[in-house]
């Protein structure tokens, strides 16, 4: 079997160490001898939409959004829907899940995004919304808590109706005031979680690659289980230090 990931912007939208991210899964793949295929995809280049099992989109500052912007609305967002209209799936942390809304509004400026789910963006005057967080999510059947570091000066709003990825115990999550953190609609998962995300919430990294496989090779796969005893404990150090931040 082969698991094929499409990283979007790698050199732009890559901060916080979100690169580990990538590292993780293709390690994850490795371990369980199932074939691993990165592609990167930048500014000026298309992709084929059904060439892809989980496309990813990682982090950037807010220069960086505003580079990758008018070629991700101007020559990726019909390609982007074909792709998750396909039913694969899409994962963007901190400035890609921004990019993934209607707009990011900066000052007298905005920045269109790919309207892909109903949500919004405004940069704030107030501090930036820092530190560990810890969430409730109910992505899978038996989802543990999410876990991560946050640090970003937008806060985003949910539209009426749309499902956040999950609901915050510990930190501040997509705004600091309604209690929600990220989004999720169908096969589109959006975070603010940096840290990197899937190395601390390893469950969340087998979800994305099990959720591939089976489209390309049927309902019963089902990955082998590793041992995960550096992973866990990785897990609850993070979360103790998002419950000792309340």
């Amino acid at each position: 079997m082969k698991f094929r990931l499409l990283s979007l912007y790698p050199e732009q939208m890559n901060i916080y160490a979100d690169r580990g991210n990538i590292l993780l899964l293709r390690k994850r793949c490795e371990w369980r001898g199932i074939d691993f295929e990165l592609t990167g995809c930048s500014i000026g280049e298309g992709f084929n939409p059904s060439a892809h099992d989980l496309l990813y989109i990682g982090g950037g500052q807010d220069r960086d959004q505003r580079v990758v912007a008018g070629d991700l609305v101007g020559g990726k967002r019909e390609l982007i829907r074909e792709f998750v209209d396909q039913g694969h799936s899409l994962l963007a942390v901190c400035g890609g899940y921004q990019l993934l809304g209607n707009f990011y509004e900066l000052g007298s400026g905005q920045i269109e995004g790919l309207g892909l789910v109903d949500i919004h963006t405004v940069r704030s005057e107030e501090p930036r919304l820092v530190g560990p967080v810890a969430i409730e999510t109910r992505l899978t059947e038996s989802s543990p808590t999410l876990v991560g570091f946050e640090n970003h000066g937008g806060r985003t709003w949910l539209g009426s109706g749309v499902q956040p990825l999950g609901r915050v115990i510990s930190g501040h999550g997509n705004n600091g005031e309604d209690g929600t953190e990220g989004v999720r609609s169908g096969n589109v998962i959006g975070t603010y979680l940096h840290g990197p995300l899937l190395p601390k919430n390893v469950w969340l990294a087998d979800h994305l690659i099990e959720s591939g496989l089976r489209r390309n090779y049927g309902d019963d796969v089902r990955l082998t289980q590793l041992d995960d005893g550096l992973e866990a404990a990785a897990h609850e150090v993070a979360l103790a230090a998002a419950l000792s931040d309340r």
